[in-house]
């Protein structure tokens, strides 16, 4: 397999970008393309003592930043780390792309370059979601690709979904749930309860509605909603996450009891707060496209960037794509059609 991975996209890039693909080389045995700046990238893996020929260097002049708007960038910075490297893609000259870089540029980018697959309306960004029980991480479908969604746009998160939980995370018959007010058939706008009906006549191991309160806890494999809501719920569980974690830190760092206390538990709040580090889970793959592209957190350290390349490669070798595009042809008449009754 080869792994390009966008050199210049994120916060910490070049230097964690660069880090965290020697890193990767360490535990993987596939070739990793770094495309950028080729001066600022050989001077990272010089400071990494970098010396193998399993990193390569691909050249990209043009930067595409998170303050550019998305369609103009693509259109306009061809020579960018990210236009490149998803044409290497398109051309067959990678397996699958890497990038901390601006997320619309990435979702925009990946459609217009890669294409969708045939039957797909709106391909999806799929983001790694905890859970609290300490079970494993669940799947968050759409988290921000597409503000609205329709009906038969859910059958399709549903569908790639359960296709990546399977072949990726290895999860045989993953549960897929809908993000709705509350788990009653009758609940919802009428967007959701069309969307429930469709999944509920789908082949998917489709639960039922899922209510909010109830998504951290690992009530499904597949959390299935429109990209605002999923959108919110990443950054409120975020926000939520950070301001515990502080409440902790402070409580426990007030007077000599509560620090030797903080001694004593300090291996199972080191375990708790890895359960939230999106560092620990890789990145989020945009499904739908003609292609395996996984977008990292733009604030990616080398870690995070190491973990992102090694858990993403079953994306690519899986063939993923491939299999959502023969499984659409099954349910397109779900997707294109309304249900009766």
């Amino acid at each position: 397999m080869r792994v390009v991975l966008d050199g210049m996209g994120g916060d910490y890039a070049p230097k964690e970008t660069v880090k965290g693909a020697v890193l990767a080389s360490a535990e993987i045995e596939d070739e990793i393309y770094i495309v950028g700046n080729k001066a600022a990238i050989e001077k990272e893996l010089n400071k990494n003592g970098y010396k193998g020929d399993q990193i390569k260097i691909v050249e990209a002049n043009e930067v595409i930043t998170m303050e550019d708007s998305p369609v103009k960038a693509i259109r306009k910075k061809k020579d960018s780390s990210l236009v490149v490297g998803l044409n290497m893609i398109k051309n067959g000259e990678g397996d699958l792309f890497v990038s901390a870089g601006n997320t619309g540029a990435l979702v925009v980018g990946a459609r217009l370059i890669l294409g969708r697959i045939d039957g797909i309306d709106r391909p999806a960004l799929a983001s790694i979601y905890p859970n609290i029980t300490g079970g494993e991480p669940n799947l968050l479908v759409d988290a921000g690709a597409s503000s609205e969604s329709k009906a038969g746009n859910m059958v399709e998160y549903g569908l790639m979904g359960s296709i990546f939980v399977e072949k990726v995370w290895g999860r045989e018959n993953p549960r897929v749930g809908l993000v709705n007010l509350g788990v009653e058939e009758s609940k919802g706008t009428s967007v959701t309860k069309d969307a429930f009906q469709r999944l509920k006549a789908s082949d998917l191991n489709f639960v039922g509605n899922v209510e909010a309160r109830e998504v951290p806890k690992g009530a499904c494999d597949v959390i299935v909603c429109d990209g605002f809501v999923g959108n919110v719920i990443l950054k409120l569980t975020e926000g939520v996450a950070m301001s515990v974690f502080k409440l902790v830190k402070q409580t426990l760092t007030k007077g000599i009891k509560n620090k030797i206390s903080a001694l004593l538990i300090k291996k199972d709040l080191t375990q708790l707060k890895n359960a939230f580090d999106y560092e620990e889970y890789g990145g989020a793959p945009i499904l739908g496209v003609c292609g395996p592209v996984v977008k990292m957190h733009g604030s990616s350290t080398s870690n995070a960037v190491k973990n992102t390349i090694i858990k993403g490669l079953p994306y690519a070798k899986e063939n993923v794509v491939d299999i959502i595009r023969h499984e659409m042809l099954k349910v397109q008449e779900l997707i294109e059609e309304d249900i009766e009754g």
